[in-house]
């Protein structure tokens, strides 16, 4: 065995070991608390997480399917505009956005209290509003924010199809809405399914959102049984149940990839529009585009900046750059480690000869699949067993370990490192494709080693690739939320925490300038989708 197969399978045992730790714990003997819920309220958890996954991919599929077809196939005033900007909403954290509309839509908000200055309406037994802060709420609130994941893979798959399969419906006598239910959207159906499959582990994943709204789901019964019964095997539990919700996502979507191939591809996207739309038509699609954007990306930014403005004093304290600078140093230190150890583990897939040389890489992108509460219970496990290893170890010395591990800052760092380290090992494994094996032979001809291979040849020619991962990976650190509320020592805030505590106590205007700030770095992975899919279809 070399050693780049140990390295590469040492990387993977590690990174995958909460997962089985939390599997194991989870097929552990009965708890009383889990009994408990099981009797009372885990149900109702149940019921609730299943109506918000189902309701937040419905009403993605109505926002985002019409979107993708417009970016792909029309031609309409403003449409190369809209191709990106319908991506913004996901630079939005969902409990900002969930913050901003419940102010603006409370009784005591400007709507209806702009409502009931027009009809003359004095209290709520006069009229009826709709209240926001239910799970439809939270069902609308969420799929603001995830329908660009929809919206970008469908889009892309569309292009992808050639046009030469809807102009033959066309000639059968089709209309354009025949084409798509007939045609488009049966051939895009894996990518479709894949983008619901994605949006429905991240619907489960939220916490913040279904918190705040007081909505009772799975990932809510985690944070509740650990920090209010302390019970690691309750909620392992309950993480057992989220991981099957994990498992049939994952599954539905491998199998609506089978046999499902398109026999017809063009060699390069489509860029040219296949409708162009005029009059009446072309102007409802751009208000359809300008509604969607408004309302999920361009009223919260705004009434985000007049809080900053109004709250200058308050939101610009020292707080913020204590917060800012903790964050950085923890987003640093993960993006730095995540893209080494993907890097190493890349390489060895790429110089192995044996049939399980991908298997390290699954292995170590196991933990991206786990919502953050879930991540948090399946990192705590192992680190408190060593916690405990290390106190009786020193039991009989003056030195006390206490909580080394799972009470410290690398609780925090191993399990982001465990969450993220999928995004950069595909961000890494996609740039290593593109370099010619005969580089590696020409290298070895010179008489270079793999370490030398590997630093002189394929480095300079992964820095890109390399860069563009560390910059998802540090995005993603600067507003993971609930592995960092359930992980981080005593005393220590984040910027998403810090943000978080303000929207729990109904204050965001005071961490305003922190929300803009996430939402801003947020910015920066979107940009990089969009500049590599412009490369890539030119």
């Amino acid at each position: 065995m070399s050693r780049w197969q140990v390295i590469a399978w040492s990387i993977g045992v590690c990174l995958s070991t909460p997962l089985a730790f939390l599997i194991f714990e989870s097929l552990q003997g009965d708890s009383e608390v889990f009994s408990h819920l099981w009797d009372t309220v885990l149900w109702d958890y149940i019921s609730n997480t299943v109506l918000l996954i189902l309701g937040v991919i419905t009403l993605s599929c109505i926002i985002a399917l019409p979107l993708g077809w417009l970016a792909a196939y029309c031609q309409f005033p403003g449409r190369r505009f809209f191709e990106w900007a319908m991506m913004l909403p996901l630079a939005m954290p969902t409990y900002i956005i969930a913050y901003i509309y419940t102010d603006l839509l409370d009784y005591a908000g400007p709507v209806q209290v702009a409502l009931r200055n027009w009809f003359g309406w004095h209290s709520p037994a006069d009229y009826w509003f709709f209240d926001i802060r239910t799970l439809a709420g939270a069902i609308v609130m969420i799929a603001l924010v995830l329908y660009p994941y929809l919206y970008l893979i469908f889009k892309t798959a569309l292009r992808e199809q050639s046009f030469k399969l809807v102009q033959a419906s066309q000639l059968m006598g089709l209309n354009p809405t025949q084409s798509f239910f007939k045609v488009s959207l049966p051939l895009a159906r894996g990518a479709v399914v894949a983008a619901l499959a994605l949006i429905s582990m991240e619907t489960m994943a939220d916490f913040a959102t279904v918190h705040y709204f007081a909505v009772s789901t799975l990932t809510t019964a985690v944070y509740d049984t650990w920090l209010g019964y302390y019970s690691l095997t309750a909620a392992a539990k309950i993480s057992g149940i989220m991981l099957l919700f994990l498992f049939v996502s994952l599954l539905l979507e491998r199998f609506s990839r089978k046999n499902n191939t398109v026999h017809e591809r063009q060699v390069s996207m489509n860029e040219q529009a296949l409708y162009r739309l005029s009059g009446k038509r072309a102007w409802l699609a751009t208000a359809y585009c300008t509604v969607i954007l408004l309302i999920a990306f361009v009223l919260p930014v705004t009434i985000l900046v007049g809080y900053a403005i109004d709250y200058f004093e308050q939101a610009w304290s020292s707080e913020f750059f204590v917060y800012a600078w903790q964050s950085l140093q923890i987003a640093i230190w993960v993006s730095v480690v995540a893209v080494l150890l993907s890097l190493l583990v890349v390489f060895y897939q790429r110089i192995g000869s044996n049939a399980s040389k991908s298997v390290p890489g699954r292995f170590a992108s196991t933990g991206y699949a786990l919502p953050g509460t879930v991540l948090a219970i399946a990192v705590l496990l192992p680190l408190t067993l060593l916690d405990n290893k290390l106190n009786q170890w020193f039991a009989n010395t003056d030195f006390e370990p206490g909580l080394l591990l799972s009470g410290s800052i690398f609780a925090m760092v191993f399990a982001y490192i465990v969450r993220f380290y999928a995004i950069a090992h595909g961000a890494v494994e996609s740039s290593y494709v593109r370099i010619s094996p005969s580089l590696d032979m020409a290298s070895q001809s010179m008489g270079k080693n793999l370490l030398q291979t590997l630093s002189l040849v394929h480095f300079p020619l992964l820095r890109r690739g390399i860069l563009t991962a560390a910059l998802l990976v540090f995005i993603e650190c600067m507003k993971e939320l609930p592995a960092a509320l359930l992980l981080r020592p005593f005393n220590y805030e984040t910027l998403a925490t810090h943000v978080f505590q303000y929207v729990s106590d109904e204050q965001l205007e005071l961490a305003s300038i922190s929300a803009l700030f996430i939402v801003l770095v947020g910015l920066v992975p979107l940009y990089i989708v969009n500049r590599s899919m412009e490369q890539h279809s030119s």
